[in-house]
């Protein structure tokens, strides 16, 4: 027996949960489909919890107009809801005049990006505010922090069910079919079932690409063929110097081995980056180590390396290889002419930052 909805979305990490949640409130009656047996266990539970400013996005990409408006949503967000978080700020820093030079090119990009607050500081002005730091310039950004994305995810789901939505756990997308004006759906699981649905949005993360291609009628030439950014924390076990995120200047296929915290003051490092083949490896390399501790000690000199340990592994869903800028994806009519279908791919960093600017985007799309 085939029954009868009017929203479905795939996927219940952040993005997921802040689309269907926009969705409800905007008076459609929308369940979530999520393959594994709790909510956020991919990207959205692997990553640096960090609130993004958007300083180093190419202006007109979607990751560059949403982050900022992403940011301040956030952060409304987590004051009306009791989500817990840290308007920590973060300092870029650079060594040697090219990368103080890069550091220029960043605060004028980001000003592009409507982020207009970032403070150029000499190495003095720095070492005032850090003073375990070593570098020969920086750049403050005031807006950055860090979240509880357990939490976020945690407050969204409930509004999204006082809003009369319904979560279906376990219950994975085996394929579908569009037909006409909607799109039968498949689903596996113990409540395996059969669905019609008027609108389904696709936010399944590091698997939105292979559903899509399930999908019958979805082109296959409007589906990006996602590529996997693995990256590996360390932890750090003895005490931490600052008090601010410490980034160091970055390049095209990341931010770089950084140092941030979560909210219980648990230091961390990295993430490094490699592209990998698995979409399911979580594997960790404690042989990274002094890798990790080279780069960082860049910045922290004082950084003991036996103090460090392999701390857990990420996988983004890349648009874009090495070496490329890649962006967010998401696809509607205008690309692929089908009323029923929202694709979202690519949703990597700052996806976190971004998903309640990404819901608003995903519901007027739907107008």
């Amino acid at each position: 027996m085939t029954e009868k909805v009017d929203t479905v979305v795939i996927g219940a990490g952040v993005v997921g949960l802040a689309a269907a949640r926009a969705l409800a409130r905007a008076g459609r009656e929308v369940i979530v489909l999520e393959k594994n047996s709790a909510i956020g266990e991919e990207t959205s539970s692997r990553n640096s919890e960090v609130i993004h400013a958007g300083l180093f996005y190419k202006p007109g990409g979607l990751r560059a107009r949403l982050c900022h408006p992403g940011k301040v949503k956030l952060y409304e967000f987590c004051r009306a809801y009791g989500v817990d978080f840290d308007n920590c700020q973060k300092l870029i820093v650079a060594h040697g005049d090219d990368e103080i030079a890069q550091l220029r090119t960043i605060k004028t990009l980001a000003a592009d990006n409507g982020v207009t607050d970032l403070e150029l500081l000499s190495r003095a002005e720095a070492i005032a505010l850090e003073p375990a730091l070593e570098c020969d310039g920086a750049l403050l950004s005031p807006s950055t922090g860090i979240v509880d994305s357990h939490g976020l995810m945690l407050a969204l789901l409930g509004d999204f069910e006082n809003a009369g939505g319904v979560v279906a756990l376990n219950a994975p997308v085996e394929g579908g079919r569009i037909n006409d004006e909607r799109i039968g759906l498949t689903v596996g699981g113990a409540g395996a079932m059969s669905l019609d649905a008027a609108l389904v949005v696709n936010c399944a993360g590091l698997w939105s690409d292979r559903v899509a291609h399930s999908i019958d009628g979805v082109p296959a030439e409007t589906i990006p063929s996602l590529q996997y950014g693995k990256g590996q924390y360390f932890a750090y076990a003895g005490a931490t110097p600052f008090s601010r995120l410490i980034y160091p200047v970055p390049n095209r296929d990341s931010l770089g081995a950084h140092y941030t915290r979560d909210l219980g003051g648990q230091a961390r490092l990295g993430p490094d980056i490699s592209y990998v083949a698995s979409n399911v490896d979580y594997d960790l390399d404690p042989d990274r180590r002094d890798g990790f501790a080279r780069s960082v000690k860049r910045f922290w000199p004082s950084l003991d390396p036996e103090k460090m340990q392999p701390g857990y592994a990420g996988i983004r869903p890349k648009s874009a290889g090495p070496g490329e800028e890649g962006d967010f994806v998401i696809h509607g009519r205008e690309t692929h002419g089908r009323a029923a279908y929202i694709g979202l791919y690519g949703i990597e960093s700052p996806g976190l930052t971004s998903c309640l600017a990404i819901a608003d985007y995903v519901v007027a799309l739907t107008a």
